[in-house]
């Protein structure tokens, strides 16, 4: 049981950077450049700890069979997950209400004339105009985060069934890549005139998915160890596929080109740093 709630806990603290970054949101819009820098940091802490971690741990204690097999089998499943639910991906054209908002010089490029705004009301009282348009978009990307997450949380959950250690190296590092998916999240909510709380709590519980993975995580590998070093690859198998089919494209569409290059370069090495403070 403690071995569950810990892991658990952990993965609760890797969820939080969603929520995080959604009162990040709130408070202060990000323009291009920093959009680009913060999903150009989140890109480059997930491919780093995919590869110089989850795979070559699970290479070295499962060997190539088991690394090559769950990677293979993370990234087909994260794809059917794409394909299979519905959801709006960072980097596709749907998105622009986003773009619009991030980029301060350019708040115009959604015609106004072609959003569907409505008033609605909530325990009696009246929000303001809602843009029903980014609404729906911002939902779809609440739910897409969700969708990471949990996936996630099996990272966090198969690292602590390898050592304690390295769950926890994993939660930091995966907490730091939660909070510019938070700002994607609450960003397009708020700006569609939702309330800053609801805006707020949508990113909030969509890092609440991470445990659900970490706990699905521990109750299978604790059955069948066997399969901790495969759990690892898999793991780092959906991590790629996440990030180069919509962390990165997302960075360089809705961001600054150099900008992510230096995020990229600043998320690998704080992997870099954090995996010799931790000795792992």
């Amino acid at each position: 049981m403690s071995t569950i709630l810990s892991a658990v806990g952990l993965s609760l603290l890797a969820g939080m950077g969603t929520g995080l970054g959604g009162f990040i949101a709130i408070l202060r819009r990000p323009g291009r450049r920093t959009f680009g820098l913060l999903m150009g940091i989140t890109a480059g802490v997930m491919i780093t700890l995919s590869f110089l971690e989850l795979v070559n741990e699970a290479w070295q204690h499962g060997g190539f069979l088991a690394a090559t097999i769950g990677f293979g089998a993370g990234a087909l499943f994260m794809l059917m997950i794409d394909m299979l639910i519905p959801h709006i991906r960072f980097g596709e054209r749907e998105f622009d209400g986003f773009k619009g908002q991030v980029d301060d010089d350019h708040r115009t490029d959604v015609n106004p004339r072609h959003r569907h705004w409505h008033r609605r009301h909530h325990q009696g009282r009246d929000f303001h105009n809602i843009d029903v348009d980014l609404f729906k978009t911002g939902m779809l990307v609440a739910i897409g985060i969700a969708i990471h997450n949990t996936p996630e949380g099996i990272a966090v959950g198969a690292g602590y069934m390898h050592t304690p250690q390295f769950g926890l190296f994993i939660a930091i590092a995966i907490a730091l890549h939660n909070i510019p998916e938070g700002i994607a999240t609450a960003l397009p909510l708020y700006r569609s005139g939702a309330d800053a709380w609801f805006s707020f709590r949508a990113a909030f519980l969509s890092g609440l998915a991470e445990p659900l993975g970490a706990l699905l995580a521990v109750l299978f590998l604790s059955q069948f160890q066997a399969f901790i070093p495969g759990s690892l690859a898999f793991a780092g198998g959906v991590m790629v596929f996440i990030t180069l089919d919509e962390l990165v494209p997302a960075a360089r569409e809705h961001g600054h080109q150099h900008y992510t290059a230096m995020g990229i370069i600043l998320g690998a090495l704080f992997v870099f740093v954090l995996s010799g403070l931790f000795g792992v």
